[in-house]
């Protein structure tokens, strides 16, 4: 201990010197560390000082959602073609949105370049610099989709309005200022002109939601119009199939260009639609920061360090690399002919069952481990970590209509072709596999780092492997022996002066912790679960479903949706009432792949 032979070694000499600051845990409370107790008066003035700021934030968010709502309703309008609202108004109400936001922006860019000068708190959750990569990423390829946009306005120049021309390219400029000012501003905790502030970057924050849910609308209108067109193939007179069509009325002057770029723009939306997703999160971070007291629990920055994780890594690239084959040969072998869609359905349903079962198994895996290994859990306020795990229950519990709704239409239906029983298994695997992959990323984001500061180890009790408890000061340890080997990283075992005792924390003894909790302590676990072993254990889990979720979030991105295809449920729920489940829960499912395969890159880092 920092006091070496001069800290008491029992309750009783520990209660005989009160003019002693304890330094442990086992020390009684004393009245020297209380916190000073503050006067009623600068009380209620707190309290009135922060009375306008909570008006503020509720009028703010008032306001988001007045914009969201009205929104919503004008994106109704024009995808079931009411009366009225043409497309045309439709992008003039979302480039003035971005044209308001960008001059926000810029003026909250120039005003901080002027003030850079001053120390401003920082928020070291939010912003990591991977998801700003990730953001980047998806940025460039959302630039690109923005030249594929103005280049076929350009081929049908002769019937398309202007603003179709200018919504790409205001779309472009709010997009590249905006990643500058998410890389530069993402952190930051606003503290001056919060009031203006927050009506700013809750604008910004539903903007991109609109324009997130302008490319979902887009992108679900193609491939609810790609599955009506492999109804008409395969000869389904039962359902009324009109196809959807927003193509222009007129030609392309360059009919070959303007092929390539409608079929090419589909394939870059899923880019686009995660893009606007991960902007607004991170904004929505900086509105719920703006006034907020900064605590002094600030963590280390988290690395990535590949390594130790090669049998993770190899598992799930080859489970990414067959994700990739089963897709292509879907989407060949799908509307083909009715035998064909239906081996294409079971090949998919029984790849998906098998790799549901492996992540399902990762992570029960894991969370064992956490329960062995008893942690104390990171209980600091932050933003960005309570929006990860709300986001994650969110858009899972979202996500699984579609599978409950599967569930019953398989045991509610007269007749059931062979194929769709597999269906059964799938639906239920992935609900189950959610839920425990959520439990595995919350849990894990939520614990305190490997490594603990040396003051804390020190003053941790420590037992002898033998079981004969006592604490740290009368084991007979030098002061250089404490202070070296306690601070050793995971738990290391101590060792006495003549190196033949061995000291581990939380020992299993007959009067440890460890037993009266029924948690087995470090000399009871097997080796591969202590120190290294069990980081190395848990990073490799980490890999491998961070790659897996990647691996299911390509299927449905990209076309490959059995929930279209696989025609029970459109007998079960009727046609139009399948669909809308369908289009309604989709992005939910795929925005909760890509989202638990960021949550569990921050995890390995963490790690």
């Amino acid at each position: 201990m920092p006091g070496g032979q001069g800290a008491p070694a029992s309750p009783q000499a520990a209660g005989s010197a009160p003019d002693r600051v304890p330094s442990g845990p086992a020390a009684g409370p004393s009245p020297q560390l209380a916190a000073p107790r503050e006067s009623p008066a600068p009380r209620r003035g707190a309290l009135r000082a922060s009375v306008p700021q909570k008006l503020a934030e509720a009028l703010s968010s008032q306001y988001g959602l007045i914009v969201f709502a009205a929104g919503l309703l004008l994106l109704l309008a024009w995808a079931v073609h009411a009366s009225g609202v043409g497309k045309s108004d439709l992008l003039c109400v979302l480039t003035a949105l971005m044209l308001l936001q960008l001059l926000w922006m810029l003026w909250y860019v120039g005003r901080s370049a002027a003030h850079r000068r001053l120390l401003r708190p920082k928020d070291t959750h939010a912003g990591a610099r991977w998801l700003r990569g990730s953001m980047t990423l998806f940025a460039v390829i959302t630039i690109i989709l923005g030249c594929f946009k103005i280049g076929y306005f350009v081929g049908f120049s002769e019937c398309l309005s202007a603003t179709e021309g200018v919504f790409p390219v205001t779309h472009a400029a709010h997009t590249l200022v905006q990643v500058y000012f998410l890389w530069g501003h993402a952190k930051d905790i606003i503290q001056s002109f919060k009031t203006l502030e927050r009506f700013g970057v809750i604008h910004s924050v539903f903007t991109n939601l609109l324009l997130w849910t302008n490319g979902v609308l887009n992108e679900s209108k193609h491939q609810l119009n790609e599955h009506k067109e492999r109804l008409i193939t395969l000869g389904f007179g039962n359902v009324t199939i009109v196809l959807d069509d927003h193509t222009p009325l007129c030609n392309c002057s360059l009919p070959t260009l303007c092929s390539a770029i409608s079929h090419g723009i589909y394939y870059l939306y899923p880019f686009n639609i995660e893009y606007q997703i991960l902007a607004s999160m991170m904004l929505y971070v900086l509105w719920k920061n703006i006034g907020r007291k900064v605590d002094g629990h600030q963590h280390q920055s988290v690395r990535f360090k590949f390594r130790g994780v090669v049998a993770g890594s190899v598992l799930g690239l080859s489970v990414l690399a067959a994700t990739i084959g089963v897709v292509v040969v879907y989407l060949i072998q799908i509307g083909r002919s009715k035998s064909k869609s239906e081996s294409a359905l079971i090949m998919f349903y029984l790849y998906a069952i098998a790799l549901l079962i492996l992540m399902g198994a990762a992570g029960l895996l894991g969370i064992r481990i956490y329960r062995i290994d008893q942690k104390s859990l990171d209980e600091s306020r932050s933003p960005a970590r309570k929006l990860d795990a709300d986001l994650l229950v969110g858009t899972a519990s979202s996500s699984s209509l579609i599978s409950w709704g599967s569930i019953l239409a398989v045991l509610c239906a007269e007749a059931c072709p062979p194929y769709t029983w597999f269906n059964l298994p799938y639906s239920v695997l992935m609900i189950v596999e959610k839920y425990v992959q959520n439990l595995f990323i919350i849990e894990s984001i939520h614990r305190e780092p490997e490594t603990l500061s040396e003051d804390v180890r020190t003053l941790r009790m420590v037992t002898v492997c033998s079981g004969n408890a006592m604490p740290l000061s009368s084991s007979g340890l030098g002061n250089g022996a404490v202070a070296g080997d306690a601070a050793s990283p995971g738990g290391e075992m101590l060792r006495a002066a003549n190196g033949n005792t061995c000291l581990r924390e939380g020992c299993g003894g007959e009067g440890g912790e460890g037993s009266r909790g029924g948690t087995p302590g470090p000399a009871c676990r097997p080796g591969f679960l202590q120190g290294d072993g069990k980081r190395s254990v848990l990073r490799n889990i980490a890999a491998f479903l961070f790659l897996c979720n990647i691996s299911l979030w390509v299927p449905p991105a990209f076309g490959c949706r059995p929930e279209y295809d696989n025609g029970l449920e459109e007998i079960v729920f009727g046609f139009e009432p399948w669909i809308i489940v369908v289009n309604l829960a989709m992005p939910f499912s795929i925005f909760y792949r890509m989202h638990a395969a960021a949550s569990l890159f921050e995890v390995y880092c963490k790690i």
